[in-house]
């Protein structure tokens, strides 16, 4: 069976977390179906792997472990700090990743049309008020989404058409706040169909892992 074990995070102190999101069970969930994937996956052959907003790296560290160095393992973040932190992950983890400090993925939309194979977002979901998604406070950006918890992934889903192959698959975490029906509903609009991956209850919050993939 193929497994992807969690990363070893020793060498990040409490210092990093002040400005990096720590895993937390939403990223634990992100792994755990993305291990229920491996093979689905692995059929598809990807070459290119993309995670957006990386945070300490704990998502794509694994996933290169579990699949291997015969892809491209990219990572955005459009926290400096994250960026770095990531970096450290991969590095203390064996495995090579290659970290943009940006904005979700507007430097690669032109650079990697219609190229990226797996996509993976654990995004800022948790609905607050907008001023917050800009807030100057890093690690409020990590988790502060706006109207709906929608404001930033909003951003990103007519991006998805652009930036992935046309055998690619998109994997994204959720709230129940989201509205999954509703991100079902746009995704569909641009060509995608949408299904449940994973779920689980976590204290108030209830989430969800949706896998994409073009119809």
């Amino acid at each position: 069976m193929d497994v992807i074990e969690t990363p070893d995070l020793s060498h990040l102190k409490d210092s990093d977390y002040e400005n990096v999101y720590e895993p937390a069970e939403d990223s634990f969930l992100m792994l755990d179906a993305l291990e229920s994937e491996i093979q689905f996956i692995k059929d598809k052959k990807p070459a290119i792997c993309l995670e957006i907003g990386s945070g300490s790296g704990i998502i794509s560290t694994g996933l290169a472990r579990a699949l291997g160095s015969q892809l491209a393992y990219f990572c955005t973040d459009i926290n400096p700090f994250a960026a770095k932190v990531t970096k450290k992950t991969s590095l203390k983890n064996g495995v090579s990743l290659e970290l943009l400090n940006c904005n979700l993925a507007d430097p690669l939309v032109d650079q990697m049309k219609n190229q990226v194979d797996i996509l993976i977002f654990n995004p800022p979901y948790v609905p607050t008020e907008e001023a917050e998604v800009s807030s100057k406070s890093l690690i409020s950006q990590s988790w502060a989404g706006g109207h709906r918890g929608r404001t930033v992934m909003d951003q990103l889903f007519p991006i998805i058409p652009k930036i992935m192959s046309f055998n690619g698959t998109f994997y994204l975490l959720i709230v129940k706040e989201n509205d999954q029906d509703d991100i079902f509903r746009v995704m569909k609009s641009h060509g995608w169909a949408g299904s449940i991956v994973k779920e689980r209850r976590a204290g108030p919050e209830f989430l969800k892992v949706l896998k994409f993939v073009r119809f």
